[in-house]
This record gives C-alpha cells, sequence and structure tokens, in this order.
C-alpha cells in the first residue's frame, strides 16, 4: 500500500494539497504530515472501494446475473436501489475504521515484505493459500458469531434483508458487520509475512469473491469451495455456510449444508413448486431467527 500511495502523491495529492495551500494562502502539507496521510488515505480507500464495487458488481449483473430473480416472489421492491444505497451508505465509515490498519501498514509496523524471494518462492506460494484458510477460519467464527441472538438484529440482519440477492447485495450490509468481517485481512499481515503486492492482488481477489457468491450463478457443486450455490443456502436458510472460500469449517463446526443438484438445474429452480418451497422455508427460518417478522 505504500507504494500505492506514493504513486497517488505524484499524480493527484502533490497538486491537491499544493492547489488547496495556494487557495488558503497556507503551507502545502508534507507527505510526511499525519493529516494529510490520513486524508489521502480516506480518499484514497473511499474512491477505490466505490470504483470496485460499482466496476465488478456491474459488470457482473449486466452480463452475468439472472434477470429472472427479479420476479422472485422474495426480491423487494427496488432491491437494487436499497442494496447500492445501503453499499454507499456504509463505505464511508468503514473507510474510517479501516485508516488505522492501513496507516500501520505504510508505517512498516506489519509483516508485509517488499521482496518476493525474501522467504524464497515456495514460501510466497504458501503464503497465498495460507492467507486464504486463515481468514476464511476468522471470518467463518466472525460471522457466525454475528448470529448470535444478542448481536444479530443490530449488526447483521440488515444484510440478511436480500433473500434474493443481486451482485450489489455483496457489499450491502452495516458497516460495522462490513468492517468486523473485514478485519481477519488485516489480522494476517500482523500473524505471518506475507509479500506486499501479493497481498493488495489477494484482497482485490476477496472482493471479487464477495461479488461471485452473490451472484446465483450456481456454476458448480463443489465440495470444497463455498460457490454462490452454498452462499444463497445462507442467505434463505441463515444457520448454515458461514464460510467465506471454504465449506472446510462449516464441515468441521456442524454448520454445513450441502447444495441439493436441483439448484443447478434452471428448469427445477425455476419451478412454481421450487419457489413456492423456498418460500414457505425463508418464512419460517426467519420467523424463527427474528420473533419480529411477520410471515406474509
Amino acid at each position: 500500500m505504500d507504494t500505492v500511495i506514493e504513486y497517488a502523491n505524484d499524480y493527484v495529492f502533490d497538486f491537491m494539497f499544493e492547489t488547496i495551500a495556494m487557495v488558503t494562502g497556507t503551507n502545502a502539507l508534507s507527505r510526511e504530515n499525519p493529516v494529510r496521510i490520513i486524508s489521502s488515505l480516506f480518499i484514497f480507500i473511499l474512491s477505490y472501494i466505490v470504483l470496485f464495487y460499482f466496476g465488478t458488481s456491474g459488470l457482473v449483473y449486466k452480463y452475468a446475473y439472472d434477470k429472472e430473480n427479479l420476479k422472485h416472489p422474495k426480491f423487494l421492491k427496488n432491491q437494487v436501489q436499497l442494496e447500492i444505497e445501503t453499499s454507499l451508505k456504509g463505505f464511508p465509515v468503514i473507510t474510517i475504521l479501516t485508516i488505522p490498519w492501513i496507516y500501520a501498514e505504510i508505517n512498516g509496523k506489519t509483516l508485509l515484505y517488499d521482496d518476493p524471494l525474501e522467504y524464497g518462492l515456495p514460501y510466497l506460494i504458501f503464503s497465498a493459500i495460507l492467507f486464504l484458510i486463515f481468514t476464511d477460519f476468522c471470518i467463518y467464527w466472525i460471522h457466525r458469531i454475528l448470529h448470535h441472538p444478542m448481536l444479530y438484529a443490530r449488526f447483521h440482519k440488515l444484510h440478511h434483508k436480500w433473500i434474493i440477492c443481486t451482485p450489489f447485495a455483496s457489499h450491502a450490509f452495516d458497516p460495522i458487520d462490513g468492517y468486523a468481517q473485514s478485519l481477519p485481512y488485516h489480522f494476517a499481515t500482523l500473524v505471518f509475512p506475507i509479500y506486499k503486492w501479493l497481498y493488495l492482488i489477494l484482497f482485490a481477489f476477496v472482493n471479487v469473491w464477495s461479488v461471485m457468491i452473490h451472484d446465483s450463478n450456481y456454476i458448480a457443486n463443489n465440495p470444497v469451495i463455498n460457490g454462490a450455490a452454498h452462499h444463497s443456502i445462507h442467505h434463505t436458510g441463515f444457520n448454515y455456510n458461514y464460510g467465506q472460500f471454504f465449506t472446510l469449517f462449516d464441515r468441521m463446526f456442524g454448520s454445513f449444508r450441502q447444495p441439493t443438484e436441483d439448484l443447478f438445474n434452471p428448469q427445477i429452480r425455476k419451478s412454481k413448486a421450487n419457489i413456492e418451497k423456498i418460500v414457505q422455508e425463508v418464512d419460517y427460518m426467519t420467523s424463527v431467527v427474528d420473533p419480529s417478522y411477520k410471515i406474509q
């Protein structure tokens, strides 16, 4: 991230802060000034999140998302707009909460390293796998804890408003919920060494993955990978498939639910009988999880 910020300074922030100084008649803040660093991080991180969100979710929605889902009885009125509005409201809060982690990273307070071969090529490959397993384990438990009755209504219920998701639901959650589930990606930099550019690539990947598991494209019923079909079960069944990337920890801790083959047959999945079955299951599970819910 330090290198990225240096590029941003060269092409954006130097000019921006010099212009502000000229207009206000003050001295331009140096690159080392904490106020400038924090301000720059806020602008950069928020811009990245918004552009990445619309770039990935927008492309997937336009070219890959099955628009038949919009007709599902559990698809809310104006849901796409609501998902986008919810995401945009949360992004500034998540950005502010994330700044201390990025500030630590660019100031060398983590185990990120510059030379890709510092620990050897085998470790470079291993660290990518370790990153996915470590963060998946942490996210599994954070996600599962967010389903505890003491926390669910306040922090996680909003994300389960989207029963039949679109890619725009990937980041449509309470900002504290979203921030909590992002923490493992920062924890990882304190636990084991990881090459800084690999870290940025993986950080981008996890955001793409979040979009993909909300895109309702049920491609393969993989027993290892937690795909869109697995995550759709989480949104309809609530208490299953908490994992982000893999099914491993759901299997280990008793919350795994394998998608049925019906999900991968469009004719069966879109049949009236199957839709009614899903509606009944969602109504029942929602009433159990949220006593205030009124079955319609």
